[in-house]
């Protein structure tokens, strides 16, 4: 059956090309046109509509995306670009569009849109989680895998793993897997690339487990600009419905910069000599000062033993911060990272597990 569609632009030359494009395919009826916004929504209902094309470089057009969501529930709604902005695609997806395209396209282009958007997960916006560490060897990795892993298993909806950790990422050698396209590959090219043509450059590890790795060797760590990474960061969010970000230890603009754009930041410490709760404090301390650095931050302190709540109280005092996570040491699934097997089952009878679960469904349950 054709999608009833709805097409809205106010570039007279740009409305035919559109229209004349999906007019010419037998997927798509063509029930209406409108050049303003306020009309397209106060008239579009006598067609049922079922698919928006949206000129969301139109500041007008882009604000009334909610008004849209509202009016038209279960429609997709395809916001278009001529060139794409990151920060207009973010826009939005917040207000509730199903994604967004690039104009001018072929109808081939729009099922394959579609197809990308259909599959990602909840028309909402993605969930972006950074995992930032103040040194390394704190689990980082291992955790930001595992959850990703049980994320996906928990909501059947697509979940990116983009290995950040330009000079040391582990995450290939976790899956045990050869990716031809690297985190490196995608900053090179973001300029080029759409949601569609940038989806192959992830790599799929397991159902709805897809993977950006990180280069190759540690020296084309210097081919990655921050600001492309955050580009990268951005456009995937368009691909899949929550994104997480293994960052390298230690501040550098990098790991600032994608901080910054996340939603939620995991400062992960591993508690050994003492030394690292005094680093993690340091840490929460500037990520405190940013405005709203409190509500996205939040502490995670692994291979706690013992592991009972005055232990938390213990750090929690000596860190001057809430302790929000606390891991258990687990030696099984360190073997089982370090061998690759990670996405060949996860013990899920283990205490670390069930701890992990938990910060999983609450990650899940933040983003309802």
């Amino acid at each position: 059956m054709a999608y009833k569609t709805v097409v809205v632009e106010d570039d007279p030359q740009m409305l035919d090309e559109i229209v004349s494009v999906l007019r010419r395919s037998t997927d798509f009826e063509v029930s209406s046109t409108y050049k303003r916004v306020n009309n397209a929504l106060g008239q579009a209902g006598m067609f049922h509509p079922n698919l928006f094309f949206i000129d969301i470089e139109n500041e007008e057009m882009l604000n009334a995306i909610p008004a849209f969501v509202d009016i038209f529930p279960g429609a997709f709604l395809l916001g278009m670009m001529e060139q794409w902005d990151p920060l207009i695609a973010r826009r939005a997806m917040e207000g509730g569009a199903t994604g967004c395209i690039i104009k001018p396209f072929t109808a081939k282009d729009v099922g394959e849109y579609l197809q990308i958007y259909t599959v990602r997960g909840q028309h909402k916006p993605a969930r972006l989680i950074s995992f930032f560490s103040p040194k390394g060897r704190a689990g980082r990795t291992t955790l930001a895998a595992i959850l990703a892993l049980l994320i996906a298993e928990k909501t059947g909806e697509r979940v990116a793993l983009i290995d950040a950790d330009l000079q040391f990422g582990d995450l290939p050698i976790f899956f045990d897997v050869e990716p031809k396209r690297t985190v490196v590959d995608a900053t090179q090219d973001i300029k080029l690339l759409t949601p569609v043509s940038f989806a192959p450059y992830f790599y799929k590890i397991k159902e709805n487990v897809f993977l950006l790795s990180s280069p190759e060797r540690p020296e084309y760590a210097e081919l990655v600009a921050p600001e492309a990474l955050v580009e990268v960061v951005m456009m995937a969010e368009n691909i899949f419905r929550y994104v997480i970000v293994d960052l390298p230890a230690g501040f550098n603009p990098m790991s600032l910069n994608v901080c910054r754009i996340s939603d939620t930041v995991f400062i992960t410490t591993m508690i050994n000599s003492g030394f690292e709760v005094n680093h993690a404090k340091k840490t929460m301390e500037m990520f405190d000062s940013q405005a709203d650095g409190r509500r996205r931050v939040h502490t995670v302190f692994t291979r706690v033993n013992p592991f009972t709540e005055e232990q938390r109280q213990k750090i929690a005092d000596q860190l001057g911060y809430p302790v929000d996570v606390m891991i258990p040491n687990e030696y099984r699934m360190i073997s089982m990272a370090n061998s690759g097997r990670l996405a060949s089952g996860l013990p899920m009878d283990t205490l670390l597990m069930k701890t992990i679960s938990d910060m999983a469904d609450k990650v899940i349950a933040a983003g309802r």
